[in-house]
């Protein structure tokens, strides 16, 4: 080895780092491009995923189709994991449902190997290379061409598949360049073969090689790229099989880390998400490092029987080794979740609540939009139970729950100022044309619901007025409020059906409850002047219950709002559609 290193001239050298330059430049290539395609087929492909992501919570084998599927169309299992992390934290997966989606997430990354290892095939499919290399240069010319988002996304989709393979090319060509210098070859090769040498057996080489692969993946935060590196060596001759198989081994726990950076300042479940996946990887790693020391070159005999193409040859094994290690671990997902229990106690507050919205969302728009329609509706039933609160102080006279009703407004104002502070940031986001109409209508119903609050709490002004001049409604009075709330309440259910489902179904319910409300307004303010007229009705009690009927009325407007703000966006028949559309 130190005859092959001394015999390096300075144009050696300088080759050799100028190759390792235009080495990085193909990482960085190969690494954009994944982001690219990754990002825009999961925007794509965004009612797909809330409809994949549902079907998780069936059972633990969904869970792990659920994850495949994700992460091959994310082309990240770290993506994946992050978006998890994301939603356990905000409620919307359980620990367990996780588990096994992380467990598919491993066996879907697997996608990128065997596109990597198409890119380095040899000159026999060169043109297919040059091809996929090619549709980066037509995604450019759609997006500059086309004005529609969806061909600009389709665009940009070829653009990252066209990136990975200029990547990779540039990676192998580098190689090939560099090793033409048989003075380069034989330095390179004394060097790998010290760190190989014994890597069929167990050895100190074998954990140098994990480690290696760990803490490369664990720096650049991309198994793939790294899987992408150990692809181009072992295609120029600068590495075994084994030696590849380990370093593939060491990349499936260094995946986790960002996972776990993730998962810092979520709540307890979230950071036992992060976990569980690195326990599974390294778990999986432990079950098959010690056999596979002993029988890698079996293994390698076999495969080189099967294909002869070392690239293909570890994309299989690859694949082989998350479905293995999600086949033999699927039945012990209780068991690894009671295992991150114990790692991540429960401390009884971590400053967490499943009603914040998570930023890790904003990597899925689509789902994003969904769970702020979710905290909207959570939003909604804060407002209106205060609404009904307040209702009850006014006629019971009992101001004990008053404090109660304060922190509740509290929180409703504090859920205004952090939704649309994340809608913001949403709509910076590349979201679909209908889910930008959601966005649009979503600032204006966080309003309209802080709004209810606000009325709410000028009922309670009223209680509190009510208790301390000793003023009492007539029977009658209480009668047209009751009537009024009556309507409001059934206003507020066609409202919540209309907007969770985006149902425009229900909107001529809406309508004719709020103009109940608007005709209950109107018969409470004659029958306060008839009762004013024959002395059954003080000045102060008056002045009350007009502003209390306004204020109710008021509330009617806000929700009608709410359920028209679907209008944009919203399925129904169509009779109903035209009903509606042709009125005021």
């Amino acid at each position: 080895m130190t005859a092959s290193l001394t015999a390096l001239t300075p144009s050696n050298i300088l080759t050799i780092i100028s190759s390792l330059l235009m080495l990085l430049g193909g990482v960085a290539a190969f690494i954009i491009g994944m982001n690219l395609m990754g990002s825009n087929l999961e925007r794509a492909a965004g009612k797909s995923m809330r409809r994949l992501m549902s079907k998780a919570a069936k059972n633990r084998f969904r869970g792990v189709a659920t994850g495949a599927a994700v992460t091959a169309i994310v082309t990240s299992s770290s993506a994946t994991t992050v978006m998890i992390v994301g939603f356990v934290n905000v409620g919307l997966m359980t620990l367990t449902q996780a588990a096994s989606v992380i467990m598919g997430a491993n066996i879907g990354t697997t996608v990128t190997a065997f596109l990597t290892a198409i890119s380095t095939a040899g000159d026999e499919l060169l043109i297919i290379t040059a091809l996929f290399a090619f549709s980066a240069f037509v995604g450019v010319l759609m997006a500059m061409i086309s004005k529609k988002d969806k061909i600009k996304r389709i665009g940009a989709i070829l653009q990252g598949l066209g990136l990975i393979f200029v990547g990779m090319r540039l990676m192998s060509m580098t190689m090939d360049n560099m090793l033409a210098d048989e003075n380069i070859k034989g330095a390179i090769e004394q060097v790998f073969i010290g760190i190989g040498r014994g890597a069929d057996k167990l050895t100190w080489q074998i954990i140098v090689l994990f480690l290696l692969g760990a803490a490369l993946t664990g720096l650049m935060q991309s198994s793939a790229a790294i899987t992408a590196i150990v692809i181009s060596l072992a295609n120029a001759n600068l590495i075994t099989l084994p030696m590849g198989m380990f370093i593939i081994l060491g990349t499936n726990v260094g995946t986790c880390v960002t996972a776990l950076f993730s998962s810092l300042g979520t709540n307890v479940n979230a950071r036992r998400t992060a976990v569980v996946h690195l326990l599974f990887n390294i778990l999986g790693s432990i079950i098959f490092i010690i056999p596979l020391a002993f029988i890698s070159g079996h293994l390698e005999r076999f495969l080189n029987s099967l294909i002869p193409n070392i690239s293909w040859q570890i994309a299989i094994f690859h694949m082989l080794f998350n479905v293995l290690t999600t086949a033999i671990l699927i039945g012990f997902v209780n068991y690894l979740v009671k295992l991150a229990c114990l790692i991540v106690p429960d401390k009884g507050s971590d400053g967490q609540r499943s009603d914040v919205l998570d930023r890790r969302l904003l990597k899925t728009p689509a789902i994003a939009v969904g769970q702020v329609r979710r905290q909207l509706l959570n939003m909604a039933d804060k407002s209106f139970k205060n609404y009904k609160l307040s209702l009850d102080m006014l006629f019971s006279g009992d101001l004990s729950h008053k404090d109660e009703f304060d922190e509740t407004e509290k929180s409703i104002n504090a859920m205004h100022k952090h939704i649309i502070s994340f809608l913001i940031e949403l709509s910076l986001t590349e979201i679909s044309e209908i889910d930008e109409k959601k966005v649009s209508s979503f600032y204006h119903v966080a309003s309209d619901i802080e709004r209810i609050g606000d009325y709410a709490e000028n009922i309670v002004e009223y209680a509190v007025q009510t208790v301390e001049d000793k003023i009492d409604f007539s029977d009658h009075a209480k009668e047209e409020i009751r009537e009024m709330d009556l309507h409001i309440t059934n206003l507020y259910r066609y409202t919540c059906q209309v907007f969770a489902g985006s149902d425009l179904n229900y909107l001529p319910d809406v309508e004719r409850e709020e103009s109940a409300t608007d005709a209950v307004n109107i018969a409470m303010q004659q029958s306060h002047l008839r009762r004013m007229t024959e002395g059954k009705c003080t000045a102060e009690a008056g002045a009350i219950y007009l502003q209390l009927a306004v204020n109710m009325e008021r509330i009617g407007d806000h929700m009608n709002n709410i359920a028209h703000s679907v209008k944009e966006y919203g399925h129904g028949s169509a009779a109903t559609v035209r009903k509606i559309s042709t009125r005021k």
